[in-house]
């Protein structure tokens, strides 16, 4: 690490706004969708699940930035590896938003009887949403040498996504569709 370096205090407090600002922005937009998705008739999937993301999210934020404080926030030599990744999993998320448009939210909504998306990134990955945020919660505290946040963070994060979040996404779009999970139209 780079020891008492003053990047370390910069990146620390660049981040936390950033971070904070982007949270704070996408719920907004997120509510903005919402109203709108359940204005064309959207229903509501994985309700129960929502606040363990809250929480994640919300907790994970601390963490990285007392982590951080803790031990001095300074920054790693392996820095431009984190960096690059954190602005490559910005771009995915916002080009993943662009290509919902309005269909985007913070909860699972689903318009029934229209397709998925299939435009953008999604054309390649299924969820390239969870994967952009799986990499900000890998390396954000990275940014500032806040290992546990990062290892602990992402552990909890896949275990949800992989666990919970994603198979009710997919039960919810293959019933919005009227297909069963593989995609086969049910009779």
């Amino acid at each position: 690490m780079i020891g008492d370096h003053p990047w370390g205090e910069m990146v620390w407090w660049g981040l936390l706004i950033l971070v904070v600002a982007q949270r704070l922005m996408e719920l907004r937009l997120s509510k903005s969708n919402e109203a709108w998705a359940r204005s064309q008739g959207a229903v509501e999937h994985g309700r129960g699940h929502y606040p363990l993301f809250f929480l994640l999210h919300g907790g994970w934020l601390v963490a990285w930035a007392v982590e951080a404080r803790v031990r001095g926030p300074a920054v790693p030599p392996t820095w431009p590896l984190w960096a690059t990744l954190f602005v490559g999993a910005q771009g995915l998320r916002y080009w993943a938003i662009s290509a919902l448009g309005h269909r985007w939210t913070t909860r699972i909504l689903v318009l029934p009887g229209r397709p998925a998306v299939r435009t953008g990134p999604y054309r390649f990955l299924r969820h390239p949403n969870y994967v952009a945020v799986a990499l900000e919660i890998l390396t954000v505290p990275l940014l500032l040498g806040a290992w546990w946040t990062a290892l602990v963070a992402s552990a909890l994060n896949g275990t949800l996504l992989l666990g919970v979040r994603i198979p009710a996404e997919e039960r919810a779009l293959a019933e919005g569709a009227g297909t069963n999970v593989h995609g086969d139209r049910d009779r």
